[in-house]
């Protein structure tokens, strides 16, 4: 390549991405958090709306998305400066729905939490028994290194 075409070349935006599958267990929705973040750090991010996002849909996942002997998937991206995050599980028979909590509910406000963190979210149903539930959220972009 030029030294022409080098210095006229856009910077590329930032790309990252890892994917893991888990046991449907509260430790492992635990695990989906810790490894999150570790990835974001390592790519320069620290949000904690982030954790908060993929905690709560890992946490569904192995409440309201187990199947006995079945595991859950995480897949986190970024791209650019947005970060897309998926929660795959095998129960497509079963999607998120809003529900008000009642005022003494001990659960049922994860939902509510992922939809004010993130940008957007949905459900995308997959090839039976899965489905996807995903949210995105536009991070800071990292400080330049020195």
């Amino acid at each position: 390549m030029s030294d022409v075409n080098q210095r006229t070349a856009e910077p590329a935006a930032p790309v990252g991405n890892f994917s893991v599958l888990l046991s449907a267990t509260p430790r492992s929705a635990r695990l989906a958090r810790l490894l999150t973040d570790a990835h974001l750090r390592d790519w320069g991010y620290d949000s904690e709306a982030a954790r908060h996002v993929v905690a709560e849909l890992a946490a569904n996942a192995v409440t309201h998305g187990r199947v006995p002997g079945r595991d859950f998937r995480l897949a986190v991206y970024v791209v650019g400066h947005t970060l897309r995050v998926e929660v795959t599980d095998t129960r497509g028979d079963r999607l998120p729905q809003h529900q008000p909590p009642t005022a003494d509910a001990e659960s049922g406000r994860g939902l509510l939490l992922v939809e004010a963190l993130a940008d957007r979210w949905g459900v995308s149903e997959d090839r039976f028994p899965r489905k996807t539930v995903w949210a995105e959220l536009r991070l800071t972009a990292p400080e330049p290194e020195i």
